[in-house]
């Protein structure tokens, strides 16, 4: 197997380093399903290993825990402990422990390690670090460092999370992994198919699973229809609630043709099915929620949610399962369908690139058209056309600015100018973020030509500085190459080039500051973004790193 770091692995290695000895003992890593997230901190627990300092990896699904027993052996060369039912550990000498959060709960088991036991702890699937029992486990290691690794990233998340961390060492979002050509594009469908839950109760902050059951039951024949019009040829899982309707729509399936196959907890050949799936024998599989975690197939290409949430985590999982690249595949197939609800928090496939509630809600609207789209198509043009209707009730306020000629830009104009809405809507999540801005950061924004004061405290600072220096590092136009441009007309000039924004300057310049004769700027197009086509390529490799 090739565990060779991926950049950004490399970057959230150290990112962690350097956010545990700048003092923020409990960060977190958001790495989006299937971009290597067990090789990160299988490295950062090799890095503690190699200082003298143990390690407890926590988990809570066996999958999980022998999947990080085997990843993280082959990547640090150090045989882990095990801490599970009849497996202890607490008299091994091994530096790395992988231990079954239910287990280690257990005050029996707990008391077995001193307080001291561990000088780090990692937390698989961190979103789970809200629940009382990690949270005994890490008031029993206070003093040890904390890794959280979650694949959730959005703000209701990081507000729950920030109760916990103190920082997010490092994100990478779906978006940039699939620009990354590490994960493929996703294309969501919403079937023209209306399913009432709206009477489905609400257990434990998401729908119950057995009413949701009773309530999707008489649609299955129809969902089977729907799914022989555009997933035929697909290689599909499909995520159903609970066990009993998982075998009834495999059976509705079969009677339409489908090689179809059902896998659960109680299923003695599940391995023998799992390995006929992925070698092409069936071309369904249905599970009810075995499959969200701890199980890989690159072939995936088709992802079926009949099982609606209101808990983001628990989409992306099952999303998660058809992302990774695999040889010839081209896109991953979202369906989703028109679910009649009264709750406004159920997720949609907008949910995994939509940076705002906002753009998320219009996304959906728009998806509901019935045709497939490229998300982050789709996510790109909701954006824009947000971006553009605010521009008319900012633009007296833009006007009063630019009429003072001021030689710097404020954070609502750089916002704006960037069309970015990240900026724009902008609120703190943790503690940290609500201080004063740094003396190092308002330096940096200066030399970038904001205007600090208003910039108010180190969140805005941060998130400022990270879109700006990416410009930079991308050769894209600078905000004052941007706003000059604009003011003449031109549009979307934060896509254009460094170079040819300076061009078009200098073209005007030479032309007594007046756009010559022979450009109109309301369609003028710079060489960069002609003909831009599409993302949509073929991954020509099936990566193992991940």
């Amino acid at each position: 197997m090739n565990y060779s770091l991926r950049p950004y692995q490399k970057e959230a290695i150290l990112n962690t380093v350097h956010e545990w000895r700048d003092g923020n003992r409990k960060t977190l890593l958001v790495l989006p399903t299937g971009t290597g997230k067990t090789v990160c901190f299988a490295n950062v627990a090799k890095i503690c290993a190699e200082h003298g300092q143990r390690v407890l990896i926590l988990a809570h699904r066996w999958e999980l825990l022998q999947q990080a027993k085997e990843k993280i052996e082959a990547v640090t060369g150090l045989e882990c402990a095990m801490e599970k039912a009849e497996m202890h550990a607490s008299n091994s000498d091994a530096m790395i422990v992988i231990a079954s959060m239910q287990t280690l709960t257990q005050d029996s088991r707990l008391q077995e390690y001193a307080p001291d036991a561990f000088q780090a702890v990692i937390l698989d699937e961190a979103h789970h670090a809200l629940s009382p029992s990690y949270r005994r486990i890490l008031d029993r290691f206070s003093d040890a460092f904390v890794l959280g690794v979650t694949a959730t990233a959005e703000r209701g998340d990081k507000q729950q999370l920030g109760t916990v961390f103190d920082s997010i060492a490092y994100e990478y979002t779906m978006k940039q992994a699939v620009l990354d050509n590490y994960l493929v594009p996703i294309k969501a469908m919403t079937i023209p198919l209306k399913l009432d839950i709206r009477n489905v109760k609400i257990q434990d902050g998401d729908f119950q699973p057995t009413a949701l059951s009773e309530a999707l039951e008489p649609y299955l024949e129809k969902i089977a229809e729907e799914m022989e019009k555009v997933c035929r040829d697909r290689r599909t899982v499909v995520f159903l609630p609970l066990i009993r309707i998982s075998e009834l729509f495999c059976e509705c399936l079969r009677k339409h043709g489908f090689r179809a196959a059902e896998v659960n907890g109680r299923s003695k050949d599940r391995t023998e099915i799992l390995e006929a799936f992925e070698q092409g024998e069936y071309d369904v599989l249905c599970n009810s929620m075995l499959l969200t975690e701890g199980w890989d197939c690159p072939p995936v290409d088709c992802i079926v949610v009949l099982r609606p949430t209101k808990v983001r985590g628990l989409y992306q999982q099952m999303v998660g399962r058809g992302t990774r690249p695999y040889q010839g595949k081209e896109d991953l197939l979202l369906l989703d369908f028109l679910w009649l609800t009264e709750k406004h928090e159920l997720c949609h496939p907008a949910v995994l690139f939509a940076p705002t509630e906002e753009i998320s809600e219009q996304m959906t609207l728009r998806l509901e058209s019935g045709q497939a789209e490229d998300l982050m198509d789709c996510a790109e043009a909701v954006e824009e056309d947000i971006i553009h209707k605010r521009k008319e009730a900012l633009a007296r306020q833009l006007k009063e600015q630019r009429d003072r000629q001021r030689r710097v830009l404020d954070l609502l104009e750089v916002g704006y100018l960037l069309q970015d809405t990240e900026i724009l809507d902008y609120e703190p999540t943790f503690r940290y973020e609500s201080e004063p801005a740094t003396e190092k950061q308002l330096a940096a924004l200066d030399r970038f030509g904001v205007d600090t004061a208003s910039i108010t405290t180190k969140g805005q600072a941060n998130i400022l500085l990270k879109k700006l220096i990416a410009r930079s590092e991308k050769n894209l136009s600078t905000i004052k190459q941007t706003r000059f441009l604009e003011s003449r007309d031109f549009e979307n000039v934060s896509k254009w080039t460094f170079e040819e924004a300076a061009q078009m300057t200098d073209r005007i310049a030479r032309n007594r500051w007046q756009v010559p004769s022979d450009i109109d700027p309301k369609t003028y197009i710079p060489p960069s973004l002609k003909g831009k086509r599409r993302r949509k390529r073929k991954i020509s490799r099936k990566e193992d790193n991940a």
